[in-house]
């Protein structure tokens, strides 16, 4: 190596130089690494744990027992919750084993021989028909039975048929089996055979099944029974074991859907009308809410999402519950299941208009929170009136009861006309009057100042001194709101005067014609949250009908009047104690003296 230049300090021996020969780099870094050196001994401990052998290896392994302990316990508290969230799955899977059970024991019987050979068909008709509900179990076990019972009647009559045609019987098999399959699968593609695609499924495979058994075993009577008899056990012991065990019936499930989604729509209202009063916008919108799936972070886009993603699971529940025998409340032969999917789908309809309010909020043209403020006290109790009828109808269908009041919507309905009213006195507001505006009527002389202020129209120059205040990232001011991934915090926040944007050409100052464009713009943005809400109010009168078609059909009880007061009908013990000395005293003092 060369010499170091003057005034540097020399190199310390174990560091060497930048320049180092390949040798010198190699003797001072082992290739293989630390763990990998094997130290100076006789083959002790610290020679088998630079190998790999002695205590590195036992840590590796202890580390992956310990991550995969983590790991299950995980998953065992996960299962936990899961099972105590409902505890009716739990439940529901160990039915289903109690059943597998009990079937299972046909494999280890010897007699009958036809049916221990065939004991595998009655052990797939508990694992397909068991169903999570009563209604489910026995629309699977009837559409699997009777698809079993036909199919296997339609190949007895072409076995007969192959049987006459002596050495063309394979000819005859295959083009039945042709013609039955078409014929069946066209026919279950039918919309009205929809309920019954399942028992299409089991008819064709029954027919194949036993048509080509019974040609090779020559035993088409034998197979076909056979197999109906498993059948019709394995049915009768998933039906038998799911009603006898804590049943769980889909009527009642679709009952409190359809009752637990009126408090969501009546959350969801009142959060869009409060939200809209007090001026709150998404500071990002969630990407969920614009791709339109599920989320739990905002209640009042939850609340009406779940009463319109209902309609599917309604309509399966539907299917499943008109199966169901009389049970519960639920005690009529024909129970009208029908209905409660109708008062689903009027709630539904009042829903749109909820979802319509809440495009309002997101939307990105907002009006000033002057014009809000005019119609604040008619906007506020529209809304809560208007939920206070979802609830109280929720809770009905949820009680059974029949509503008390005919006039259920007269106070709903006083609100919407107080609301259109002001809509008509103040229509200066909601558009863009500068044209008329010398010409538009002045506020009332006994309005007080701070109201004529807030009634008063913003005019050009009032709307150019907010133009740069902007609500918009600068980079992008159109599309700044909205958020590509989700946010946990932070959505909300108190709305500027609107318009408070920047121009379509950031680099040019606002033209008076733009400015009016987006006045008139705000304006009218209350005019469509008020419509809206007028719109809601009108719908209820649908969602009224449809309950009490339901009421009067389902039977529902009458409503129990409520008691006055116990201090004025039913006077305590002491008080008629009281009452009873004091009416024997006033006798005595009335009582004419004996002469």
């Amino acid at each position: 190596m060369g010499a170091l230049p003057a005034g540097l300090p020399p190199l310390p021996p174990h560091l060497g130089t930048l320049r180092s020969t390949p040798d010198q780099r190699g003797a001072q870094e082992p290739l293989l690494g630390l763990d990998w050196s094997v130290a100076d001994g006789d083959g002790g401990a610290g020679e088998q744990a630079a190998w790999g052998v002695g205590d590195g290896s036992a840590r590796g392994v202890v580390g992956r027992l310990r991550r995969a302990a983590r790991a299950v316990r995980s998953l065992v508290v996960e299962m936990w919750e899961f099972a105590r969230k409902d505890p009716r799955k739990p439940v529901f899977a160990a039915k289903v084993a109690v059943a597998l059970a009990l079937i299972t024991l046909l494999v280890f019987l010897r007699e009958p021989s036809d049916i221990a050979s065939h004991s595998v068909w009655a052990i797939l008709t508990v694992v397909v028909v068991f169903e999570f509900s009563i209604g489910a179990t026995l629309s699977k076990g009837f559409n699997r039975g009777l698809g079993t019972l036909i199919a296997g009647g339609l190949a007895l009559l072409v076995a007969e048929l192959a049987a006459q045609m002596g050495k063309y019987d394979m000819l005859v098999l295959i083009i039945s089996t042709f013609v039955v399959a078409f014929c069946a699968t066209l026919t279950k593609l039918h919309p009205k055979m929809k309920p019954y695609e399942y028992g299409f499924r089991v008819f064709l495979l029954t027919f194949c099944y036993v048509t080509v058994s019974g040609y090779n075993t020559g035993e088409f009577t034998a197979t076909a029974i056979s197999r109906f008899v498993l059948i019709a056990l394995g049915a009768a012991v998933s039906l038998g074991i799911n009603i006898c065990i804590h049943p769980i019936w889909a009527g009642e499930d679709l009952h409190l859907l359809v009752a637990r989604n009126f408090s969501g729509v009546a959350k969801s209202l009142e959060g869009c009308v409060d939200g809209y009063l007090a001026c709150m916008e998404y500071e990002r919108v969630p990407s969920k809410i614009l791709t339109y799936e599920a989320s739990d972070d905002d209640p009042v886009y939850s609340g009406y999402r779940a009463a319109v993603e209902a309609s599917a699971q309604e309509e399966t529940l539907l299917g499943f519950a008109i199966w169901e025998p009389p049970h519960g409340p639920y005690k009529m032969v024909k129970y009208p299941w029908k209905n409660y999917t109708k008062v689903g789908g009027a709630l539904r309809h009042c829903s749109f208009s909820v979802m319509a309010l809440h495009g309002c909020i997101l939307s990105e043209i907002q009006a000033p929170p002057e014009s809000r403020k005019v119609f604040c006290a008619e906007l506020h109790r529209v809304g809560q009136e208007g939920a206070e009828v979802l609830r109280e109808l929720g809770q009905r269908v949820k009680t059974m009861t029949k509503l008390s009041s005919p006039n259920i919507l007269s106070e709903v309905h006083l609100a919407a006309e107080e609301l259109q009213k002001k809509i008509d006195e103040k229509s200066y507001l909601l558009v863009n009057t500068e044209r008329t505006h010398d010409g538009a009527s002045a506020p009332d002389k006994d309005e007080s100042p701070e109201n004529a202020a807030a009634d008063s129209v913003h005019t050009s120059t009032s709307f150019a001194s907010n133009l740069y205040l902007s609500r918009y990232d600068s980079s992008n001011p159109f599309l700044g709101r909205y958020d590509s991934g989700s946010t946990a915090g932070g959505l909300y926040k108190a709305q500027s005067s609107w318009p408070a944007r920047q121009s379509f050409h950031p680099s040019l100052p606002f033209e008076i014609e733009e400015s009016r464009i987006y006045e008139s713009a705000s304006a009218l943005s209350l005019a469509t949250f008020a419509s809206l809400l007028i719109e809601f109010v009108a719908r209820l009168q649908n969602l009224v009908d449809a309950f009490e078609e339901l009421s009067d059909k389902a039977n529902f009880k009458d409503p129990v009047e409520e008691p006055s007061t116990i201090s004025r009908e039913t006077p305590g013990v002491l008080a008629r104690i009281h009452n009873f000395f004091l009416v024997q005293v006033t006798r005595m003092v009335k009582k004419p003296p004996r002469n």
